[in-house]
């Protein structure tokens, strides 16, 4: 159990030092070789821990972020490996008045090296999201997610 809950500890700093833009020390908790995959929710792959945090930090840097996560599903596969899913719901804001609000999951793999467990892959995939401002909100449908992310890779 002391394992898990070091893992739940790891989940929060990445919360709390993505949204704070500590960018530093959001690093440290990747492995180097670190996988993101946000492909399915109208993001990209992208390889190393450095090359995730700098498109991230290129991405979010003055967007204010809320990341909430819980309901941990964690295994440990070994005693220093791990996987888990994460319920989230996030929120960035993308201009005055005008905000994304996601609800997903991240499926993550977890490796403990020197003594510290960091995360070597995650996956995002979302359920819904929606596009709200004091007015109006608009649900964002898979389909046109999906037809997005195709023309913003192009």
């Amino acid at each position: 159990m002391l394992e898990i809950e070091a893992i739940k500890q790891l989940k929060a700093r990445y919360c709390r030092f993505l949204d704070t833009k500590d960018w530093h020390a959001w690093r440290g908790i990747f492995a180097d070789d670190f996988h993101s995959d946000t492909s399915e929710s109208g993001g990209k792959v992208i390889d190393g821990a450095d090359e995730f945090v700098a498109y991230v930090r290129k991405s979010l840097n003055k967007q204010p972020t809320v990341h909430q996560v819980h309901a941990p599903e964690i295994e440990l596969t070994s005693p220093t490996t791990a996987r888990g899913v994460w319920a989230l719901n996030d929120v960035v804001r993308l201009a005055p008045g005008l905000n994304l609000d996601g609800f997903g999951h991240y499926h993550e793999t977890y490796e403990k090296t020197d003594g510290q467990w960091r995360i070597t892959s995650s996956k995002l995939t979302r359920l819904r999201t929606d596009i709200l401002n004091p007015l109006f909100s608009v649900r964002i449908s898979d389909r046109m997610n999906r037809t997005a992310a195709k023309l913003a890779r192009r």
